[in-house]
């Protein structure tokens, strides 16, 4: 399954590129699973400018961290700041409620997404290759039956996560990778040029029915 890549020069343009998508698909009013991290952050407010209005779709997350909703780590506190609190009509959310444990939150939200196709998902990449909690070469890569489990973190900050597991985010209808950053470089041509490696997670991950496309900035594409 291929990926389209985008190469924008800066990390400006390249989120503008992936709020535009987030915007459509919020009208169109399909399911969307929203990334954590710090490099959507802009695209989020700018999805909000373009697109105020989401009360048509539904908001979900790739991942979380086993924190409550108010915690600084938390990926669901960082969308309720950069696009939840902005929008004139909000989104039905569904988020993972990361404060009641990693394996009871994971269980919970695989009852609550069973069902439901995914729009479009929103994933970054980590300079390790992982994706949403997906870890290079972690147990979580193998797992085909359920759509949400509980991982251990690969990375700051440490704490349990709770992520979508491949299946589901490839069975998603449009998959849009955002990366900016030279930090990301390596990880970008592994994930995006490299043949499918469970060392680099991201590279795994491509829609089945749909398509998928990178957006990168010119720093994260220098190693292409």
């Amino acid at each position: 399954m291929s990926v389209d890549v985008e190469i924008f020069p800066t990390a400006e343009e390249a989120a503008q590129a992936a709020a535009e998508r987030l915007a459509r698909a919020a009208s169109a009013g399909g399911a969307i699973a929203l990334a954590g991290g710090s490099t959507p952050r802009r695209a989020y407010q700018q999805a909000a400018e373009i697109e105020p209005d989401w009360s048509c779709a539904s908001a979900w997350w790739g991942d979380e961290r086993a924190v409550p909703p108010d915690d600084p780590r938390s990926n669901y506190l960082l969308v309720r700041e950069a696009l939840l609190s902005r929008l004139s009509r909000p989104p039905e959310v569904h988020r993972i409620r990361g404060e009641l444990g990693a394996d009871a939150a994971a269980d919970e939200y695989d009852r609550e997404v069973d069902g439901v196709t995914l729009a479009l998902v929103l994933l970054g990449i980590g300079p390790d290759g992982h994706t949403a909690s997906l870890f290079p070469h972690a147990p979580a890569l193998e797992e085909r039956r359920r759509h949400t489990v509980a991982a251990e973190p690969g990375l700051e900050p440490l704490v349990p996560r709770i992520t979508l597991t491949i299946p589901t985010l490839t069975a998603a209808l449009e998959i849009v990778f955002l990366v900016a950053g030279a930090d990301k470089a390596d990880a970008a041509r592994r994930a995006f040029r490299d043949p499918p490696d469970p060392g680099t997670p991201a590279s795994l991950v491509r829609s089945e029915a749909g398509t998928t496309v990178a957006i990168l900035d010119a720093a994260a594409a220098s190693r292409f």
